[in-house]
C-alpha cells in the first residue's frame, strides 16, 4: 500500500490554496447513496458511489484538494475532480499507459508502480495531468506472468519499498504439477518473494542496486509503513487438494493457508516457500513441496511469525493505516485492509470480497479484526469472481478523514463517512 501523505516541503500558504480549488474537499457534506451504494458498513457509517466505470481501479492517492488519482490495471492512471461540489467526481482525466498498482504523493512528485518500473511525475498543487514524461526511478524488476503487480510505500528517511512477487505458487521445479517436490534452496528468492529497500529521491535504480529488505514472501501488494517497519498482507499459497490429495481436502484447501500480516524490518525472513501459516492452527508448518503433511514444522520454527492472519484466500490487495479525525478515535492508527477475492477456494464458494479494520496499538494488533465494508459480491453465494458485482482493491483517506474504496471489476469507487443518527 501507499503512504498516503502529501510531501511535507509544501508550504501552508500552498496548502491554503489547495483549499480554495473547487473540489469535493472544499465541499459541503455530500449525501450518501440511500443503499450505500449496495454496500454494508458498520453502524454510524455511510457510503456513496463518487465515480463509476473508470478502468479496473486499484489502488488510490488523494491530494490535499480532494482529488483522486487512481492506477489503472488495464493502463495508466486516472485524476479525478469534482467541479461542481456536489461530492461525485464528474471530471476524469486519465495519462499514461502502463499497467499500474502503487501509486503515492512524496516530496512533490506522483510516484507509480507498473510491473517492471517505479516512475514519477513532477507535480504541482490543483493539478489534473502531468506537463511532462515521466521519470523513471526504478527499473530492472523482473518480467513475469503471475504476481507481477507492485505496491509501493515510503519511509520517513528518504527510502522507498517495493514488493516483488514470486512468480510461483511454492517453488516447484515445475510449477503446479501434483506431486512435484519444491527446490531446495529455492532459487526464485533471488530477484523476487521479497522487500526491495530504494533511495526515494534518485532516478536512475536498478533492482540490483537497491537493498533486499526481506524475505520469504509470495505476492503483497498491500504493503504500508508504519511505526519504524514495512507492514505487508500476503497472498498466501494455492491448491492444496489438487496438489497433494494424499494429505490435504478441498475444505482443508480453502481455510487453511491463511492470509498472513507481517511486520518486516531490514533482515527478516518469512519462510515462503518452504512454511505456511495454518489459519486453523495458528502455527507455521511445513509446505507439503518440502516434507510437509499439514502437521509437521521441522524447519519453519527459525522464521518470523505473523503478527496477525485472515481465512485463506481473502487475497488482499491493499493495506492503509489511518490516521484521520472523521472516523471514531478507535479507528486512529488502526489498519483497512482490502481483500478481493481469489479464485482458489473452489469448489467451495468465493469468500472475501470485502474491507476489514485491523484494531492497533503501537506497532502490534490489538484484537481481532473486524468486516468493515462487504457486499461487494452482490450475491450471497459466488462461485466465480467474474460474477462479482465487484471487487475492493484500492483504499485512500480523503483530506477530511473520510475513506475511498476502490473496484477493479467495473472501475466504482465509494466514499465512507461517519455519521452516527443518519
Amino acid at each position: 500500500m501507499i503512504t498516503r501523505r502529501f510531501p511535507a516541503l509544501i508550504a501552508a500558504s500552498t496548502l491554503v490554496a489547495f483549499a480554495l480549488l473547487p473540489a469535493c474537499a472544499a465541499a459541503a457534506s455530500p449525501a450518501c447513496d440511500p443503499d450505500n451504494g449496495g454496500i454494508h458498513l458498520p453502524a454510524g457509517f455511510c457510503a456513496l458511489v463518487v465515480a463509476d466505470n473508470i478502468g479496473a481501479a486499484r489502488h488510490a492517492v488523494a491530494a490535499p484538494n480532494g482529488d483522486l488519482f487512481v492506477a489503472l490495471q488495464d493502463g495508466g492512471i486516472a485524476a479525478l475532480h469534482d467541479s461542481t461540489g456536489n461530492g461525485k467526481f464528474d471530471v476524469v482525466e486519465k495519462f499514461g499507459d502502463k499497467s499500474t498498482t502503487g501509486i503515492a504523493f512524496h516530496d512533490g512528485y506522483l510516484y507509480f508502480a507498473t510491473p517492471t518500473t517505479v516512475e514519477r511525475y513532477k507535480w504541482s498543487p490543483g493539478q489534473l495531468k502531468p506537463t511532462g514524461p515521466a521519470e523513471v526511478v526504478v527499473s530492472g524488476f523482473p518480467e513475469q506472468r503471475e504476481h507481477r503487480d507492485k505496491g509501493l510505500t515510503f519511509d520517513n528517511n528518504g527510502h522507498l519499498y517495493v514488493n516483488v512477487g514470486a512468480p510461483s505458487n511454492a517453488c516447484q521445479s515445475h510449477d503446479r504439477i501434483a506431486g512435484i517436490p519444491g527446490m531446495d534452496p529455492c532459487p526464485i528468492l533471488e530477484k523476487h518473494g521479497g522487500v526491495w529497500q530504494f533511495k526515494a529521491d534518485q532516478p536512475g535504480q536498478t533492482q540490483d542496486t537497491g537493498v533486499h529488505f526481506a524475505t520469504g514472501l509470495r505476492q503483497f501488494p498491500a504493503l504500508a509503513w508504519h511505526d519504524g517497519a514495512v507492514y505487508i498482507v500476503m497472498n498466501n499459497r494455492d491448491q492444496l487438494d489438487t496438489l497433494w490429495p494424499k494429505y490435504f481436502t478441498a475444505e482443508d484447501n480453502a481455510t487453511l493457508p491463511a492470509e498472513p500480516m507481517y511486520r518486516a524490518v531490514l533482515g527478516s525472513n518469512f519462510g515462503w516457500p518452504y512454511c505456511v501459516f495454518d489459519y486453523k492452527t495458528q502455527k507455521l508448518i511445513l509446505n507439503p513441496e518440502y516434507g510437509g503433511d499439514g502437521k509437521k514444522v521441522g524447519r519453519c520454527s527459525q522464521y518470523t511469525l505473523p503478527i496477525a492472519s485472515y481465512p485463506a484466500h481473502w487475497a488482499p490487495v491493499d493495506l492503509m493505516f489511518y490516521s484521520g479525525h472523521q472516523f471514531p478515535a478507535e479507528y486512529r492508527g488502526g489498519a483497512f485492509i482490502a481483500f478481493h477475492g481469489s479464485w482458489n477456494r473452489a469448489p467451495l464458494p468465493q469468500a472475501g470480497y470485502n474491507v476489514v479494520f485491523q484494531p492497533f496499538k503501537g506497532e502490534l494488533p490489538s484484537g481481532k479484526f473486524q468486516v468493515f465494508a462487504d457486499g461487494f459480491k452482490g450475491k450471497e453465494t459466488l462461485m466465480s469472481p467474474s460474477d462479482a458485482a465487484a471487487r475492493p482493491d484500492g483504499l485512500a483517506q480523503a483530506p477530511d478523514g473520510s475513506l475511498y474504496i476502490t473496484d477493479s471489476q467495473h472501475g466504482k469507487v465509494w466514499r465512507v463517512f461517519y455519521r452516527p443518527g443518519k
